[in-house]
């Protein structure tokens, strides 16, 4: 079987995404294949969970001659926090890292963005790789947004920095549990629902069970999504206009994320939650009925729970999205729908998103 191959071009300089399976194994082959020159030395950032898995399958790949140096954090959502990103830079430091090393970011999107955030600021930006693990990182590990949370919202702190490549090991997401499936699933249909219709029913007939998605499903599945990202961050990298579609339900899920605790629900769950919400608030706003609910079945059969978490009042979220970043000038803003495939950015009122979330 061989790798799928997507060129993103965005940026400065266009870069490659590989997917296939055991890439982990392979990773100093694909390196010296698709980049030009070798790096000074490698410092490879990854957390607990993954470099227990994963760590030594990429770290055999390379020969003796290499300079290679691993960093390991604390598994989870804290891990993008200033305290994890100055220990980070720390070691990167003492280990000597020069403007002519690379870094790689082995892990899902916490281990993405932190790492891509080191590499965008250290002695003022060097190289960096992404090995995404997780199916959520399908959707952070292309595009080049880098970052760290802040007590006020998520993602508060950070870099656009586009990686120089993408090695994406579809085995490593055999490991995933149940709730990390549907984590990234949730960016999946995102994409679906703002740009391809037909991807949307393809999902629906082709996944049923997450756990016995067939590889070249799952590749395709992975090609079509990040394509649809590819398309758009190729004619907006820096968020001036369209990209910011591809917040279509991040405002009330990150709010979600944030009311709960980060950690406490996955990004992709508070996502999905969001993800109705805006389909509901589009129906409303525009006067129109969108085709949703079929989608909306789908995901509710593999486990999603569409609904808000208890004890969060209505207020709070508000709150919390007129202060996210995506908010202007304390007016919130919704990517919303006139249809599948047809997003649209709106400033929405108060009493309006209060009067959908009551629904």
């Amino acid at each position: 079987m061989t790798a799928s191959v997507l060129q993103i071009k965005a940026g400065s300089s266009p870069y490659p995404v590989i997917i296939d399976e055991g890439t982990r194994k392979d990773t100093w082959n694909i390196i010296r294949n698709h980049l030009n020159g070798e790096p000074s030395s490698f410092f490879i950032i990854t957390d607990e969970s993954v470099g227990n898995l994963y760590l030594n399958d990429v770290l055999s790949s390379f020969p003796e001659t290499i300079k290679v140096n691993c960093c390991t954090v604390p598994s989870g959502e804290s891990s993008k926090s200033f305290s994890v990103y100055e220990q980070v830079m720390t070691e990167a430091l003492e280990k000597n890292l020069d403007r002519n090393s690379m870094i790689v970011a082995l892990g899902g999107g916490v281990i993405g963005d932190l790492a891509g955030f080191v590499a965008a600021t250290y002695m003022r930006g060097i190289a960096f790789i992404q090995m995404p693990t997780t199916l959520l990182a399908h959707d952070s590990s292309v595009g080049g947004k880098t970052g760290i949370n802040h007590s006020y919202g998520k993602n508060m702190i950070g870099a656009f920095h586009q990686p120089s490549l993408v090695i994406y090991d579809t085995e490593c997401l055999k490991t995933l549990p149940e709730k990390e499936w549907r984590s990234g699933f949730a960016e999946v249909i995102k994409h679906g629902f703002i740009a391809d219709g037909a991807f949307l029913n393809w999902i629906s007939e082709k996944v049923d069970d997450f756990h016995s998605i067939e590889t070249d499903v799952l590749k395709e599945m992975l090609q079509r999504s990040i394509s649809v990202k590819a398309d758009i961050v190729q004619l907006d990298e820096k968020e001036k206009g369209i990209r910011a579609f591809l917040n279509f339900g991040h405002t009330l899920g990150h709010a979600v994320e944030a009311e709960s605790g980060y950690g406490k629900i996955t990004h992709g769950e508070a996502v999905a939650k969001g993800l109705k919400f805006a389909l509901q608030l589009s129906e409303y706003l525009f006067g129109v009925k969108i085709p949703y609910e079929p989608y909306v079945k789908k995901m509710e059969a593999l486990g999603f729970d569409l609904t808000l978490p208890p004890g969060i009042t209505a207020e709070r979220l508000l709150k919390r999205m007129k202060g996210d970043k995506k908010a202007s000038d304390g007016d919130v803003r919704f990517v919303l729908l006139k249809n599948i495939g047809e997003p649209e950015l709106v400033k929405v009122k108060d009493e309006e998103i209060l009067k959908v979330l009551a629904l």
